[in-house]
């Protein structure tokens, strides 16, 4: 007897339980593992209100708190969360499946070794958006636009590309459309912070350096796009003030540190400089920071810097996943600096951990199984495919208790 999808889906339950999946997602990811979780996002969108803004009906002079009551009241805000989605496909051609009828070792080694795959590309994706201002881009072409040898502006940005990316490209991140054509990335140097693509550079129209580069897919092509990627870190915490565009429905100038966080440039400082006077900035305005999250480079940076002085504390994530972090001493309190690759290395961002929320529909990387079935017949081919996805977004109730130093590259 042949090997039917009923056995197969019997196989796939024991290997990919939602504890399975989460440690696979979390293990290197620092921030997507510990920020708080919330899986019931259904209906159209999510209110995050906050309060910007006490009554101002006070004065030493009686007559005066009077009339100015009549004039001021609470300032209140709220954003407008609307889900995103992203998606991550695996196929299996069904003669490598039959083939290793009979030895469940390798039959399971086949399977897990695509599905896993899929499984790690839509993980990366999401962790490398929680950083980003939700509209795709993954890092920024330098000054050579010739040739087969895409150089980034960041070489630490090599950790968001792969083999087999198809690359589209854009002046800006979020405000014109996107160059004609595409390129494929056929090799990758990982210690040069290079990449060979299909194709010479200059095939992309208009291609020119500080370019910014996104994945097929992933950013609209409109002069006005909208995000389709979380609004993740730099969205919510602009290293720019933010302008009267709306944001989820709100103008954060009204109050730019309290809807839109706090900014400090420590590109002339000594790191451990910059993250204290960044978390000063928040104590200010009465936040509470609790982590710190840096690039690896900025991590050995601070390290250095510290020397003999340097703590170290080691966070164990729901007992199956652990990270290794620096404590530094901020106004209030202690906060824990924590290294994460996909964050910028020209950023350092300081968060009150209970602020933030990331909000999906079911687990943030879900098996699409609403018929049942985690595994389906290619309606095209001899085959089968696994779907995960993701439907969310990320939240944050008081952006003004969080902020984002400016570092070096």
């Amino acid at each position: 007897m042949s090997l039917d999808m009923t056995s197969f889906e019997a196989a796939l339950k024991e290997h990919y339980t939602n504890d399975a999946v989460e440690n696979m997602v979390y293990a290197d990811n620092p921030f997507l593992a510990m920020v708080p979780k919330y899986e019931n996002f259904g209906g159209k969108t999510a209110p995050v209100p906050l309060i910007y803004a006490n009554p101002q009906g006070r004065s030493a002079t009686f007559t005066n708190a009077q009339a100015r009551s009549t004039l001021s009241s609470t300032k209140l805000e709220d954003f407008v969360l609307k889900r995103v989605k992203d998606y991550s496909i695996a196929t299996i051609d069904n003669e490598t499946l039959e083939a290793s009828k009979g030895d469940a070792n390798a039959f399971m080694e086949a399977a897990t070794t695509e599905i896993d795959g899929a499984i790690q590309s839509l993980t990366r994706s999401l962790a490398i958006a929680l950083y980003k201002d939700g509209f795709g881009s993954i890092g920024q072409i330098n000054a050579t636009v010739t040739g087969t040898v895409l150089t980034l502006v960041n070489a630490n940005d090599i950790t968001n590309f792969e083999v087999g990316h198809v690359l589209v490209f854009s002046a800006t991140s979020g405000a014109s459309v996107l160059r004609a054509n595409s390129l494929v990335v056929i090799g990758i140097d990982r210690s040069a912070g290079t990449m060979t693509v299909s194709a010479n550079l200059n095939t992309i129209t208009g291609i020119t350096a500080n370019d910014f580069i996104f994945i097929q897919g992933d950013r609209q092509n409109v002069a006005s796009p909208v995000a389709l990627k979380v609004s993740g870190l730099d969205a919510w915490i602009p290293s720019v003030a933010p302008t009267s565009t709306l944001f989820f429905n709100v103008d954060r100038t009204q109050d730019v540190t309290r809807l839109a966080g706090l900014r400090h440039d420590g590109t002339s400082q000594p790191i451990e400089e910059a993250l204290i006077d960044l978390a000063s900035k928040i104590a200010r305005e009465g936040g509470k920071p609790t982590h710190c999250f840096v690039n690896y480079s900025k991590y050995a940076a601070l390290e250095k810097s510290l020397g003999p002085k340097v703590q170290y504390l080691e966070l164990d994530m729901d007992n199956f996943v652990g990270f290794r972090g620096i404590l530094i001493n901020g106004p209030r309190g202690v906060i824990k600096v924590i290294p994460d690759q996909n964050c910028p290395s020209n950023r350092a961002y300081m968060v009150q951990m209970d602020t933030w929320k990331l909000m999906s529909l079911g687990k943030a990387i879900r098996v699409s199984n609403t018929d049942g079935l985690p595994m389906l017949r290619q309606a095209t081919a001899d085959g089968v495919e696994v779907r995960y996805s993701f439907y969310g977004n990320l939240a944050c109730k008081a952006p003004g208790y969080n902020g984002v130093a400016l570092l070096p590259v």
